[in-house]
Order: C-alpha cells, then sequence, then structure tokens
C-alpha cells in the first residue's frame, strides 16, 4: 500500500494541529499515513513513502530549526534515491509566511516534485484552513496512485 510520510515541527501546537487534518485528508482519500515530529524522522522514513508533506511554522522568516535538521540530517544519505517524489508543504505563521522561499528551496534541492501551492495559514487552523488542509492531503494522495 502508497505511503505518505507527514512530517512537522511544532511548539506552539498550531504546526501540529495543521499536519493531523492535512493526514486526515490523505487517510479519508485511502492511504496510508505516517506522521512525524521532524526530530523523530530518519532518512530511512523518507525512502519508504511514496510522497511526504512538509509543515514548520514560520520563525524570523524561515523554516523551523527542527524541520531543517531533517532536511540536513537527511540529504546525502538520500540523493538519487528521491528524485521526483511528490511532495506538499505547508506553514503556520503570525502574519509573515516567508518560510514558505526557504522550505521549497529545500525541496527544489532535494529534486522533490511540487503537486500543490505552499498553504499559508495564519494562526491555528480555522474551518477555511481545515478544507484547504484536507483538500492537500488529498491531493498528495492522488498524485502517488
Amino acid at each position: 500500500m502508497a505511503k505518505i510520510l507527514v512530517l512537522y515541527h511544532s511548539q506552539g501546537g498550531n504546526t501540529k494541529a495543521a499536519a493531523k487534518l492535512l493526514t486526515q485528508g490523505a487517510e479519508e482519500a485511502g492511504i496510508k499515513v505516517a506522521l512525524l515530529e521532524a526530530r523523530r524522522a530518519e532518512a530511512q522514513d523518507l525512502l519508504r513513502c511514496e510522497g511526504i508533506a512538509f509543515g514548520s511554522p514560520d520563525y524570523f522568516n524561515y523554516i523551523a530549526g527542527g524541520l531543517k535538521d531533517f532536511f540536513d540530517r537527511t540529504f546525502y544519505p538520500t540523493q538519487g534515491k528521491i528524485t521526483g517524489k511528490p511532495y506538499v508543504a505547508f506553514i503556520t505563521h503570525g502574519g509573515g509566511g516567508k518560510a514558505k522561499e526557504s522550505i521549497e528551496l529545500l525541496c527544489r534541492i532535494f529534486k522533490f516534485k511540487k503537486i500543490a501551492d505552499t498553504l499559508l495559514i495564519e494562526g491555528r487552523p480555522d474551518d477555511t484552513s481545515a478544507v484547504q488542509l484536507k483538500d492537500l492531503g488529498k491531493k498528495l494522495a492522488e498524485a502517488i496512485r
């Protein structure tokens, strides 16, 4: 069965809530999902999935250090083995959202395939962003079928 990895960093809980909603959308589409905090994930998690979702808060116009650490630890062990893997991303923020640029740059360096625009969510997910996150999970699920 195809599997999606939903990888996130969250300190205040907003990004974790967003990650759970995206996971729900993918599961509703019939796809198995591994939901992991970035600091607990390893290169093998990235290698074993068919698609990946990255979630981060916007800290100082950059992604969270916990997610950046994942990219740092997994770059060399996965190169040549993940090219073209579909990805989506979501950023929670308090009025900025510039971390979108850094996450998309890292995904281009990893040679992932972007299948949807990065979703920007101000604060904790509300009803509107909950629908958007579930839809994003469904889009990722469709991309790996």
